[in-house]
């Protein structure tokens, strides 16, 4: 069976040499006569997987000293009341920046815990905009400023980093985390569900500063309260082993291809072959604001929307997957992971050009 080019928001495509890797690892791995997914999490074999990947991790975003790197369950939406758990105090006032979908989401748990002000809402430009930096005002005595540095479903990604004044930073960037470098000390927590950039979904990595842990309400549950997880090396009960076994090959690979320099280069010139060529069809448009344009998801509508359904049919025949828009939205989205080779981007352009000439 051949590989198909697969372009799903998320569980997304994974490197084909980590499949192979893991294909090869599955009966027998490192042999010991059994799968990674029957080994002892508690045992010294796997210890050593979930250490090296943590140190692999590391690497890669450059995580300075004084901060903690905890592989949790739950997805980035157990994130949603983790944080205000973890960081506020009952009656405690947090500031969202709502650019679509996963920032309500977000701002919806954390109203749970917390008084919520959300200094800027896009939803007049139907969430095709972020904020100017200039119009982020957070007010004093504010316990942090969560925003989503790249939303999935609209396609929209801050081409900056927004200032929290004296509030903590907070960023959930289960989109577009280790697609290029960042600089984590400007975060006091960091959160990414693995099934865009990572690994398999059923683990996230949250980064936070060690002198926030320690901060949970008494009411908070074990496994979301960062300073118990740290304490048991993210092992209170039986982690997801496999996506975490996963991750650390992920993480190999992306090192072994040059560390998010490269990545980052890679990403962003997939990125731009895609908008190039939607600018310049007259057949297919992007609604964003080319300012804020996501590299890992690109959302588009075809000239007329009655050919959707022919679109994706022909599509996936033609081995391009999962190019539907989000429910929410409708029309199509490529999203564009770090897996996603530069000629799968190749081959969804050639069979759009095709797809415009036979329809337009």
């Amino acid at each position: 069976m051949s590989r198909i080019f697969n372009f799903a928001a998320g569980p997304a495509v994974l490197p084909d040499s980590v499949l192979e890797r893991i294909r090869d690892d599955l009966p027998d791995w490192q042999g010991r006569g059994m799968s990674v997914m029957e080994v002892s999490h508690r045992g010294k074999d796997f210890v050593e997987v979930a250490e090296r990947a943590e140190q692999s991790f590391r690497r890669l975003l450059g995580i300075p000293a004084g901060y903690k790197v905890l592989f949790m369950q739950g997805g980035a939406t157990a994130q949603f009341a983790a944080v205000p758990l973890n960081l506020a105090g009952v009656g405690d006032t947090a500031c969202f920046l709502n650019t679509g979908q996963w920032s309500i989401k977000a701002i919806a748990e954390a109203r749970r815990y917390v008084e919520v002000e959300v200094l800027t809402d896009e939803q007049a430009s139907n969430y095709t905009t972020v904020p100017e930096a200039t119009s982020i005002k957070v007010p004093g005595g504010a316990a942090y400023l969560h925003y989503t540095p790249n939303e999935t479903i609209g396609g929209v990604e801050f081409p900056y980093v927004p200032n929290p004044g004296s509030a903590l930073l907070v960023a959930d960037m289960s989109s577009t985390i280790l697609s290029r470098p960042i600089d984590v000390s400007q975060f006091a927590l960091i959160y990414a569900g693995a099934q865009k950039n990572i690994g398999p979904s059923g683990l996230t990595v949250v980064v936070v500063r060690e002198d926030l842990l320690g901060r949970a309400r008494k009411l908070t549950p074990t496994v979301l309260d960062y300073a118990a997880m740290a304490s048991a090396g993210s092992m209170p009960n039986t982690p997801p082993t496999f996506a975490w076994y996963v991750a650390g090959l992920v993480f190999d690979w992306i090192e072994a291809g040059g560390g998010l320099e490269a990545m980052g280069q890679r990403n962003a010139a997939k990125a731009g072959m895609l908008y190039d060529y939607l600018d310049t069809s007259g057949f297919y448009a992007n609604p964003v604001h080319p300012g804020c344009r996501s590299w890992m998801n690109v959302p588009f509508t075809l000239h007329r929307s009655e050919l959707d359904k022919q679109f994706l049919l022909e599509s996936r025949t033609a081995g391009l997957a999962n190019l539907e828009g989000h429910r929410s939205v409708g029309g199509m989205r490529a999203s564009l992971y770090n897996a996603m080779p530069v000629e799968g981007v190749k081959a969804l352009i050639e069979f759009m050009q095709d797809f415009a000439q036979r329809h337009g």
